[in-house]
Parts: C-alpha cells; structure tokens; sequence
C-alpha cells in the first residue's frame, strides 16, 4: 500500500430530512458547490445521488467529495466563516450526516 504525500479526500454523506422540498435540496447542494470558489485550500468538489442497485445505503440519499492539499488545508476549510455558515444550514436541513476525511492509498496487486 502506498500513500499519496498529503492529498486529502473530504466524504460526507447526508440523508435530507423527507419534508424538505426537492428545490430546497437543489439549493443547499449549489451552495455546497460553490464554496469551491469561495475556500482557496478546497481544490476539488462533487457528489451525487445515490443510484446503487445494492439498497445498502442505510438512509443515506447523497455523498460529496471535496479535495484537499494537506490535513491542515482541510482544517482551514473546517474553521472558514463560508464552511461554518453552510454547516449550520446543512446540518439543520439533514436527518443524519456521516464525514469522513482519508489519505488515498494505492493498493498494488
């Protein structure tokens, strides 16, 4: 196994609250988006909905990515007035959230 030099990746999956109107979701995933260009240390952002046939998903609807030049890079992210005022919006439109930050690791056969 080998590890990439300081990259991190930035997993968050959310399960939106079932009331909250799909055009609300619409808006809370474009803002989420933008904070790519308002956050210089956040170098990449995507996400989806979840599409798998598995149905092992446990309630969770969406996952994001964002990435990260070092653990530091995502700790400046997580301190960022941007970040704290989307959280507080994206927590209260969410049943549960699960983060996740890792190094990728190469794995060779």
């Amino acid at each position: 196994m080998e590890e990439s030099k300081g990259v991190v990746k930035h997993i968050l999956l959310a399960k939106f609250k079932d009331d909250l109107p799909p055009e609300k979701v619409d808006e809370i995933i474009k803002n989420f988006t933008n904070l790519v260009n308002l956050i210089e240390v956040m170098k990449s952002f995507h996400g989806g909905k979840d599409i798998s046939p598995f149905n092992m998903h446990e309630g969770f609807t969406h996952v994001f990515e964002a990435t990260f030049e070092s653990k530091e890079a995502v700790d400046e992210y997580a301190a960022h007035p941007a970040h704290v005022e989307f959280a507080h919006v994206l927590i209260a439109a969410t049943e549960k959230l699960i983060v996740v930050d890792y190094v990728p690791t190469y794995f060779n056969p």
